[in-house]
């Protein structure tokens, strides 16, 4: 009887080895497909989304003209603003109402701003990765820059820098925000993880971009300037290149210097690539793609002239300071795109690309866009400098330190979303209630 014994018991352990190396092994499938997801929504936070962009050869499609307007226009309900456009240039010539053609406009771009976005993700499917996150970086924030240098030709400095501030304000308080609050009610049983790394490195281009902006308006109030009038202007000109170098050199290294540590990735996923081919495929041609863009861009640059032209006389109908228009109510325009993908990304738990879509347009707009307008001014002959005066400078540092602290833990939930919409809030009326020494 022990004899026999023995070899059902060996039997039994070598059965229960075999149990344990399996549940090991599948452990470690389990484990490293997660690191692989993580990789993966971190390669496409850094290269602005590029990883949708694959550079296996693309299959075009072809569409015939009304196809691709169907795609275009008819595919998304938020177009049904776009007749807002045409009609604010009809009230504009036939009653002259600032206000009316100020609101019409602001409704009117605002699908023409997510449309821009789609456009540009389309084309950058033929373009590969590194073009790709360029485009996006480029035409992100495309009718920010519009309509920026649109108040430039009109010598509004104070609306452009109003207008860009508000639009990091924008990006890092309320879309970040809303992402972290409406993916926390989702998944309100565990806080969201995200790549805490690469939000200490984004927290820290935001404090670089704080510091090109403060400086100049400490010169101002200092009273410090070498040479009174034209100090500051100088060290705006010089940040503001300096800064554009930095972008430059941060676009290099995501695209191209991190793109090796993600090598294996492009290889595991390309057995995933067959499986969801539906939704990397293009819907557009390359051609059709750039068409799109260019319409889209023509009919945003023109709906942002009305806009402009309208922001003082609709500022005064209203009774609402220019601040709070240029700070407020402009970029929940231009920022509409950004807003639904960041909740969007956020409510499938892939938190990485909220913050790549929230963050990651901050500093596009305060490394990029900002310095860009102060030399374009320099090219016009206008004094676009980086001074944002005491208010609007304090605010920024304050919105970035406290983004800052909400993200060195690496995790969100949807407290954490409500205190950042809260503090928009408070943004909000504070600049509703502050009248800037340069309107007049």
């Amino acid at each position: 009887m022990s004899h026999c014994k023995v070899p059902a018991l060996i039997e039994a352990q070598v059965e229960m080895g075999s149990v344990n190396e399996l549940e090991h092994k599948s452990l470690f499938r389990k484990e490293e497909e997660d690191a692989t997801q993580a990789k993966a929504a971190s390669l496409m936070e850094q290269g602005s989304l590029s990883l949708s962009f694959p550079e296996h050869a693309t299959k075009s499609p072809k569409n015939s003209v009304l196809r691709s307007i169907k795609i275009v226009i008819f595919s998304n309900k938020l177009n049904m603003l776009l007749p807002f456009g045409p009609l604010a240039i009809l009230v504009h010539y036939m009653i002259d109402s600032k206000g009316w053609v100020f609101l019409l406009s602001l409704i009117g771009i605002t699908p023409l701003a997510e449309r821009l976005g789609y456009a540009t993700e389309q084309l950058a499917f033929y373009t590969g990765p590194t073009v790709g996150g360029l485009l996006n970086a480029t035409f992100g924030n495309v009718t920010e820059l519009i309509i920026s240098i649109f108040a430039l030709k009109n010598g509004m400095i104070r609306v452009v820098q109003l207008t860009l501030l508000g639009s990091i304000l924008s990006n890092m308080l309320l879309v970040l925000g809303c992402a972290f609050f409406c993916g926390g009610l989702v998944f309100y049983q565990k806080d969201q993880v995200f790549d805490k790394g690469i939000a200490v490195v984004n927290s820290g281009l935001l404090l670089m971009a704080v510091m090109g902006i403060l400086f100049p308006a400490v010169l101002h109030y200092t009273h410090s300037e070498v040479h009174a009038g034209s100090s500051e202007m100088a060290l705006s000109r010089f940040s503001s290149c300096i800064m554009l170098i930095a972008y430059a050199a941060y676009l290099f290294f995501q695209l191209k210097s991190q793109s090796n540590s993600y090598s294996p990735l492009e290889e595991e996923t390309n057995e995933n690539e067959e499986t969801c081919g539906e939704d990397e495929d293009p819907e557009i041609s390359k051609w059709e793609a750039i068409i799109w863009l260019s319409i889209l861009t023509a009919w945003v640059s023109l709906l942002s002239g009305y806009l402009v032209d309208a922001i003082e006389g609709a500022s005064v109908s209203w009774n609402i300071p220019i601040a709070f228009i240029s700070v407020i109510l402009l970029p929940i325009v231009g920022n509409a795109a950004e807003h639904a993908g960041a909740i969007m990304f956020a409510m499938k738990d892939k938190l990485d690309l909220s913050l790549g879509v929230a963050i990651g347009s901050s500093i596009q707009i305060s490394m990029f866009v900002v310095p860009f307008c102060v030399v374009i001014g320099w090219m016009m002959g206008e004094q676009m400098d980086l001074n944002f005066q005491l208010f609007e400078t304090a605010m920024l540092f304050i919105t970035v330190i406290v983004v800052a602290f909400f993200l060195q833990e690496g995790t969100s939930n949807y407290f954490k979303g409500l205190m950042l919409i809260l503090c928009y809030l408070i943004v909000a009326a504070s600049f509703f209630v502050h009248e800037d020494p340069h309107e007049g």
